[in-house]
């Protein structure tokens, strides 16, 4: 297992399409740097969750690593949720965030600011691709169907996954 460099990011980004929308100048050492969907304040103690503007998609062939821009943890803001994305999960990222800031005041995080790093790991064995209710989620319905021919390519399990994917929504085959 090994992170991916920059060179072999950006490949991947155009080959499976794992950062979207993917801006160059966010890409950040080995990593990528996701931003906010929407702006956020966070009273002191409250806690709430905050979607990534950007779809990640984590190939089969690999997990992604998230950790949080040293900017927010400095101002009092704590990350609750996992730091892994399983391989195969597609959607936008629910970041669990709490504010703890020693001067009990609120954190706003506007809409574009830079929250959290995401690298991607190569991963050996066969993959276990993600199942979970939380595929596709904050996704429009166009979104998803950018992602379904991409899927097909990389699953060879396309057709049983779907099933599985799409059990409360259309299925897309």
């Amino acid at each position: 297992m090994c992170i991916l460099g920059k060179d072999k990011l950006v490949e991947l980004i155009d080959k499976c399409k794992c950062i979207y929308p993917f801006d160059m100048s966010l890409l950040d050492g080995d990593g990528y740097v996701l931003t906010v969907k929407d702006e956020m304040t966070l009273q002191y103690l409250e806690h709430r969750n905050l979607i990534s503007k950007e779809v990640i998609f984590t190939p089969p062939a690999y997990v992604a690593h998230l950790t949080a821009k040293s900017r927010y943890g400095r101002a009092g803001l704590s990350f609750l949720n996992a730091a892994k994305v399983h391989s195969g999960f597609v959607g936008r990222l629910a970041l669990e965030l709490v504010n703890l800031s020693n001067n009990r005041t609120p954190i706003t995080i506007k809409r574009g600011d830079p929250l959290m790093h995401i690298e991607f790991i190569t991963r050996i064995g066969k993959p276990s691709p993600y199942m979970g209710e939380y595929q596709f989620q904050y996704m429009s319905e166009e979104e998803i169907e950018t992602y379904v021919p991409i899927l097909r390519g990389v699953f060879d399990n396309y057709k049983e996954l779907a099933k599985i994917w799409f059990r409360n929504k259309p299925l897309r085959e």
